[in-house]
């Protein structure tokens, strides 16, 4: 059709557009607000979710740290009464506890000893074989295997700690007693190996060592995981790097692998010897008679987890309650500097 010529005698704008030609300039013109409109509503739309998941991001952190400071400031009121009328020191006395009576004495030496007895033999059992393990899973193992692996090591870490405790208790520890004996009759001279006050606990294999053991396949999956992952992050022009260089796959490990994973693999350790310090119900099975402050592994002992799980019962008053409390006190916060340490540890690798 022929266009009309407006009263200017500019050309008017065609009714309708030509077969096989261009379209109109109004129908363009359409076009072009219409894409130009979908756009802007996509961004709108995005900003919208942007918004969303930072505000629930943001108050999924306020929530976590307000619950654990209301959890701090829980154990701190219960705690505080009966270390108020405790006659000893709570850092120093290594008797009985007395949470009866007109005199309060309690104290928490032998336990925290333990507890960091057991965590570090755990942590010095666990560290080689988490680092073997990840090291070969990530660099030598073929992708099957590796994937077997992984898969059979992450699957420690959803046995309850229950079964831990009754399979050291009754199988590990049975197991312990020849080793055990033979470690006192030819280490004896060593302070670790020493012939235990009450042989009942070596003869059962309840001792320090079969706890740590214990502990240390349960913290396994926790370092694994963590230092897998941060391997398997190696930047690849490094490994390219070292290999184009003609070191060998062993050396791409030590200089390139090794460097870069060592910050997650210690703050992976720091997370396990966390879950470490934390540990009931498995140590409660192994250990759960008081003993001496000293490095003889094969004696017994109470953890701070152990003795309050151990006098549940008995939790009848506000100061024997708040007793046992403030142990649970201890163990939080020294839980908590351990989990605070790793973080660091994490965000000095980010910043670097």
């Amino acid at each position: 059709m022929t266009s009309r010529a407006d009263a200017d005698g500019d050309p008017a704008v065609s009714e309708t557009p030509v077969a096989g030609g261009t379209p109109s300039p109004r129908a363009a013109g359409e076009r072009s607000l219409t894409a130009e409109s979908g756009p802007a509503s996509g961004s709108a739309v995005s900003r919208l979710g942007d918004r969303v998941m930072s505000s629930l991001a943001t108050g999924s952190g306020l929530l976590v740290s307000i619950v654990i400071g209301l959890i701090a400031l829980f154990l701190l009121i219960q705690a505080v009464p009966a270390l108020a009328k405790n006659t000893v020191g709570f850092f120093t006395y290594t008797g009985s506890w007395v949470v009866a009576g007109s005199e309060i004495k309690f104290g928490i030496p032998q336990q925290l000893y333990a507890t960091v007895l057991v965590s570090v033999i755990a942590l010095v059992i666990a560290m080689p074989v988490a680092l073997g393990v990840a090291l070969f899973v990530s660099e030598y193992a073929p992708k099957r295997l590796a994937t077997v692996i992984a898969y059979v090591v992450d699957l420690l870490a959803a046995i309850p700690s229950i079964v831990y405790g009754l399979w050291g208790i009754l199988v590990l520890g049975p197991a312990m007693v020849g080793p055990n004996q033979w470690l006192v009759d030819h280490l004896g001279f060593l302070p670790f190996f020493r012939q235990p006050a009450n042989v009942a606990n070596m003869s059962t294999g309840g001792t320090l060592l079969t706890a740590g053991i214990v502990l240390a396949i349960m913290i396994l999956p926790v370092i694994t995981a963590v230092t897998r992952e941060v391997f398997a992050q190696t930047p690849r022009n490094q490994r390219e790097a070292a290999l184009a260089l003609g070191a060998t796959q062993w050396e791409v490990v030590r200089y390139a692998v090794l460097p870069f994973g060592l910050s997650g693999y210690i703050s992976g350790a720091m997370l396990g010897l966390g879950r470490a310090l934390g540990e009931t119900m498995a140590l409660l099975l192994i250990i759960s008679t008081a003993g001496p402050i000293n490095f003889n592994l094969m004696e017994s002992g109470q953890t701070l987890a152990t003795v309050i799980a151990n006098n549940a019962a008995e939790f009848d008053s506000p100061i024997k309650t708040g007793a046992y409390i403030s142990a649970g006190l201890v163990l939080f916060v020294l839980t908590f500097l351990v989990n605070a340490a790793a973080r660091g540890v994490i965000a000095r690798r980010v910043r670097g």
